[in-house]
């Protein structure tokens, strides 16, 4: 996945409902993308069941865990500072603490993590969480425990995952694990193994149970989710070997994102992240069919050069990239589309980067997400090309990205200004105790007053003002989604 929470903010420490039968406390942190903070869900409800309770507080934990980023050096530099911390608590106040790393910055570190840094008990990669309970046998034991093997059909499909630190309206559900989409500069395909799909029934029967306790929106994620493909199990790269009665009743993400739109049609959806690709017209056209299917895409190119794209092992040109975007925005006029672009490049011009200025001034994205690139140790892009731009060049180049980026997010943000738009409260505003803040469909936030609006409801909103990131508004009634 390339959509990256920020890594500056400290990781999120999750608590959900407590056992009285449990003893043991757990405190669970998460850093990276939106699959890290879902797996640590899944870690948790493994944990819950296993005599831990969450905590808040970390002095107070028997088991502390980290869920790393392995994406940039920044992120892991975040982590190596978070250990240091736990390890001043471990010696000055809790000396049984236990400290476990987990996710892609463990698979990608393996046992090198156990001897560089003492204080770390366990090491457990992002296909190993069910393996948790027995490697913490081995901890009290007095050994080191490490599992880091990659799976080819773990999809933790039969795990209940518990809802850590939620607001109650929106959830993640994941589809796929994985990545085959080999991009030079990525770690995933290494830390998280080849591309495998979940069992579709197993997803409808997690957003019943989220409906039924009151959630309102689900953001369907994967590394990849428009390269869902359950044909009964399997590798998707292994689809032509598969039966001809597997092919027949097969399901992609089309066939997904439609049914699950269709049985639960007062709630809300939403998906990350894309790969250009393969993202088909027919997942367009399901898009469009649905009123509760958000209309945004984010839609990462990382390069507006045809050159450099090669270079990255992207699948596709800036003219088939642009061509996609012609094809979004005649099927889904009201679409908003968000970016992941990496500056400085190994091998990267001037002219390079002007191409990717002019493509961002072709499609004007709503967001973006914007980095320098980080070389990572074991890429392609590591072992096969120089580090070559200096750092004040990539540095220079991402701030004209990010300055373009925020004058059209400005722009398309006052597209809204008249408008009524659809919006689910999600919390209160951080501005002002009397005000809601949501999201439209596009993923704008916008905020309003809160009159006897609650969280958790659908309503109308007339835009009224705007800043580059936020609209403003009043509300003026319930929506359809609410009846």
């Amino acid at each position: 996945m390339e959509k990256i929470i920020d890594e500056n903010k400290q990781g999120e420490s999750l608590v959900l409902d407590q056992k009285k039968e449990n003893t043991k406390k757990l405190f669970i942190e998460s850093y990276g993308c939106q699959m890290n903070f879902s797996d640590s869900e899944v870690v948790a409800s493994i944990l819950h069941n296993n005599g831990y309770n969450t905590t808040q507080s970390l002095e107070d934990a028997d088991l502390v865990l980290v869920n790393t980023c392995s994406i940039r050096d920044k992120a892991e530099q975040t982590i190596r500072k978070r250990l240091q911390k736990y390890n001043a608590i471990k010696r000055d106040i809790n000396p049984n603490m236990k400290v476990g790393v987990l996710g892609c910055m463990a698979e990608r570190l393996k046992d090198k993590f156990l001897e560089e840094e003492k204080i770390v008990d366990m090491v457990v990669g992002p296909d190993a969480y069910k393996d948790i309970p027995n490697l913490l046998a081995e901890v009290e034991e007095g050994r080191d425990a490490i599992n880091v093997i990659l799976s080819k059909e773990e999809t933790y499909g039969d795990i209940a995952p518990v809802r850590l630190n939620s607001n109650g309206v929106n959830a993640f559900v994941s589809i796929t694990r994985g990545c085959d989409n080999m991009c030079t500069f990525c770690v995933v395909p290494f830390t998280r193994g080849r591309e495998r799909s979940r069992e579709p029934q197993s997803i409808y029967d997690e957003i019943e149970d989220l409906h039924q306790k009151g959630y309102k929106e689900i953001t369907l994620l994967g590394q990849n989710v428009d390269s869902y493909l359950w044909y009964g199990g399997g590798l998707k790269k292994d689809f032509e070997k598969a039966t001809e009665m597997q092919k027949a009743t097969a399901v992609d993400f089309a066939q997904l994102l439609d049914k699950a739109a269709t049985l639960f049609p007062k709630m809300r959806f939403r998906f990350s992240t894309s790969n250009p690709q393969d993202m088909h017209e027919e997942v367009l056209h399901i898009i469009a069919k649905h009123h509760n299917i958000c209309k945004y895409i984010h839609l990462p190119v990382q390069s507006g050069s045809t050159r450099i794209l090669k270079e990255m092992n992207r699948q596709h040109t800036r003219e088939e990239y642009m061509a996609l975007v012609d094809k979004i925005y005649s099927i889904i006029p009201d679409i908003s589309l968000s970016q992941d672009m990496i500056t400085g490049f190994p091998t990267e011009t001037e002219e390079d980067h002007q191409d990717t200025l002019s493509l961002m001034e072709y499609v004007k994205y709503d967001f973006g997400f914007m980095f320098a690139y980080s070389e990572r140790p074991g890429t392609l892009a590591a072992r096969k090309l120089e580090d070559d731009i200096p750092e004040e060049v990539k540095k220079r180049r991402l701030t004209e990205i990010v300055d373009l980026q925020q004058i059209h997010g400005l722009e398309r943000t006052k597209r809204f200004i008249g408008q009524t738009v659809e919006v689910l409260i999600e919390k209160e505003s951080k501005r002002s105790d009397k005000q809601w803040s949501g999201r439209n469909s596009q993923n704008t936030v916008v905020v309003f007053d809160k009159e006897n609006y609650k969280v958790g409801d659908f309503v109308w909103v007339k835009i009224t003002d705007c800043t580059a990131a936020t609209l403003i508004g009043k509300a003026v009634g319930y929506s359809e989604l609410m009846n």
